[in-house]
Protein backbone atom coordinates (compact mmCIF):
# COMPACT_ATOMS: atom_id res chain seq x y z
CA UNK A 1 0.00 0.00 0.00
CA UNK A 2 1.28 3.59 -0.85
CA UNK A 3 2.29 5.50 1.87
CA UNK A 4 2.27 8.85 0.80
CA UNK A 5 -0.91 10.65 -0.21
CA UNK A 6 -1.74 11.32 -4.02
CA UNK A 7 -1.28 13.86 -5.12
CA UNK A 8 -0.12 16.25 -8.76
CA UNK A 9 3.63 16.08 -9.31
CA UNK A 10 4.94 19.90 -9.25
CA UNK A 11 8.29 18.86 -10.70
CA UNK A 12 8.21 16.00 -12.83
CA UNK A 13 5.40 17.09 -15.36
CA UNK A 14 4.91 17.39 -18.54
CA UNK A 15 1.55 18.55 -19.01
CA UNK A 16 -0.29 18.68 -15.35
CA UNK A 17 1.43 16.10 -13.53
CA UNK A 18 -0.70 13.41 -13.08
CA UNK A 19 1.23 10.95 -14.21
CA UNK A 20 4.66 11.65 -12.56
CA UNK A 21 1.97 11.71 -8.92
CA UNK A 22 0.56 8.50 -9.91
CA UNK A 23 4.06 7.11 -10.40
CA UNK A 24 5.20 8.53 -7.17
CA UNK A 25 2.05 7.32 -5.13
CA UNK A 26 2.43 3.74 -6.42
CA UNK A 27 6.30 3.80 -6.16
CA UNK A 28 7.07 2.92 -10.05
CA UNK A 29 8.90 4.77 -13.02
CA UNK A 30 6.92 8.03 -14.21
CA UNK A 31 8.07 6.92 -17.68
CA UNK A 32 6.04 3.24 -17.09
CA UNK A 33 3.27 5.13 -16.09
CA UNK A 34 3.02 7.03 -18.57
CA UNK A 35 3.38 4.24 -21.78
CA UNK A 36 0.44 2.36 -19.68
CA UNK A 37 -1.71 5.38 -19.87
CA UNK A 38 -0.75 5.96 -23.36
CA UNK A 39 -1.59 2.25 -24.36
CA UNK A 40 -5.06 1.74 -21.96
CA UNK A 41 -6.15 5.07 -23.99
CA UNK A 42 -5.65 3.94 -27.57
CA UNK A 43 -7.11 0.26 -26.76
CA UNK A 44 -9.78 2.05 -25.20
CA UNK A 45 -10.39 4.27 -28.41
CA UNK A 46 -8.82 7.86 -26.53
CA UNK A 47 -11.60 9.02 -25.32
CA UNK A 48 -12.08 7.80 -22.24
CA UNK A 49 -8.13 8.32 -21.41
CA UNK A 50 -8.73 11.50 -21.63
CA UNK A 51 -11.91 12.21 -19.83
CA UNK A 52 -9.84 10.03 -16.64
CA UNK A 53 -6.74 12.33 -16.99
CA UNK A 54 -8.96 15.50 -17.03
CA UNK A 55 -10.99 14.31 -14.16
CA UNK A 56 -7.85 13.55 -11.94
CA UNK A 57 -6.22 17.00 -13.13
CA UNK A 58 -8.91 18.61 -11.36
CA UNK A 59 -9.65 16.31 -8.44
CA UNK A 60 -5.77 15.70 -7.88
CA UNK A 61 -4.50 18.20 -5.23
CA UNK A 62 -0.89 19.39 -5.97
CA UNK A 63 1.83 18.16 -4.14
CA UNK A 64 2.91 20.60 -1.14
CA UNK A 65 6.12 23.11 -1.49
CA UNK A 66 9.32 22.07 -0.40
CA UNK A 67 11.11 24.38 1.29
CA UNK A 68 14.27 24.97 1.22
Amino acid sequence: MPASPLHRSRTDKVIAGVCAGLADWLGWDVTLVRILYVLVSVFSAAFPGIIVYLILWVVMPKSPRVRA
